[in-house]
């Protein structure tokens, strides 16, 4: 039996979730031409090792008790995730960016969001609508505007960006087996995730023979870690819970034009036509993003599940013997309803459209 409640809670909650993707591309784009500068002579494994470590600190730091914790079950998927994210991502990224330019490769990171989109597509069946597709297409035509500039590079010129496409390749896969992770605690999903990845790539430093780099990379490469990596990814993972994968990538497709804004400030240089229209095509796909609104008449099933939540959103109504009046994380049961209210693709709300 079901029946209509009201849902006190974000009016957009679209717009909550693309304000933590936000966040997440702005701390990420930011690093990446840091990368390419302090990585200079540093084997790619040893960057990707020093990056998870820095991410794996600044996770370790953070982990509170209001958040699901992970389980047993999560074991393969964190495995996973962190071959693909941490391990092969980054070693391409910093192979690639010692070989092209930093605001090539920064911009080439536009295509994590487009493969990101197809894969969600197919393995969770996310709803795309006009208006995210049309998001999606301006701000990935505005970094192929800034990439190609007009210019048709060497075939050689093509290996390291080639490299960079390798890793938007890997960190998409990673973004969709880690879509469930979303859940979890994302201190402690970063914590194992980074922890996996830093001691794989050091492993595999070893065993390729790459050096020990001077003390000055090994601060700087993991502070950008701690940075990009770590806080921007648990950013992603909640943006992620509220709004999806593929809206969560798209809006972080806005992190290369970070990256190339600070490339640029770093004695790159840019044609000036082709920037001012990229910037003009992210501008217009993230307002796209933020100005999307969700909200119709859906039914949720009886659902017994762990999760971080709060009891003024119209979807937890069990009981406390001292009702908590902050967000918390317990074993709880939902019983079957019926409403209406503006809703993201969160956890009650990834029905059919």
């Amino acid at each position: 039996m079901t029946e209509d409640r009201a849902v006190r809670g974000p009016k957009r909650p679209l717009a909550v979730g693309g304000a933590l993707a936000l966040a997440s591309a702005l701390a990420f784009g930011a690093t990446t031409p840091l990368v390419q500068r302090f990585g200079r002579g540093v084997g790619p494994f040893v960057t990707a090792g020093l990056l998870y470590a820095g991410a794996a600190l600044v996770s370790a730091l953070a982990i509170h008790g209001t958040e699901a914790p992970l389980r047993r079950r999560d074991a393969p998927r964190l495995v996973a995730t962190a071959i693909l994210g941490a391990v092969l991502a980054p070693s391409a990224l910093a192979w690639g960016l010692q070989r092209t330019s930093g605001v090539t490769a920064t911009l080439l990171l536009n295509l994590e969001a487009l493969f990101t989109t197809v894969l969600a597509v197919v393995l969770w069946a996310e709803p795309i609508g006009t208006r995210m597709g049309g998001a999606l297409a301006a701000m990935v035509c505005g970094g192929a505007v800034l990439v190609t500039g007009g210019r048709a590079p060497s075939l050689d010129a093509w290996w390291g960006p080639a490299a960079v496409v390798v890793a938007t390749l890997a960190w998409a896969g990673d973004n969709a087996v880690a879509r469930p992770l979303a859940d979890r605690d994302p201190a402690r999903v970063v914590l194992a995730k980074a922890t996996i990845g830093a001691l794989a790539s050091f492993a595999l430093s070893r065993v390729d023979e790459e050096g020990r780099p001077p003390a000055s990379a090994v601060a700087a490469l993991t502070l950008c870690g701690a940075v990009g990596y770590g806080a921007s990814l648990r950013l992603y993972l909640r943006a992620q819970r509220a709004i999806g994968a593929a809206r969560t990538a798209s809006l972080f497709a806005s992190a290369p034009f970070v990256g190339a804004a600070i490339a640029w400030a770093m004695g790159e240089r840019a044609p000036a036509v082709p920037t001012a229209l990229a910037v003009s095509l992210c501008a217009v796909g993230v307002w796209l993003h933020l100005t999307e609104e969700h909200g119709h008449a859906h039914s949720h099933e009886g659902l017994a599940h762990t999760h971080a939540h709060r009891h003024d959103d119209g979807h937890h109504t069990h009981g406390h013997d001292a009702l908590p009046d902050v967000e918390h994380s317990h074993p709880h049961v939902h019983a079957p309803m019926t409403h209406t209210h503006p809703h993201g693709l969160d956890e009650h709300h990834r029905h059919k459209h």
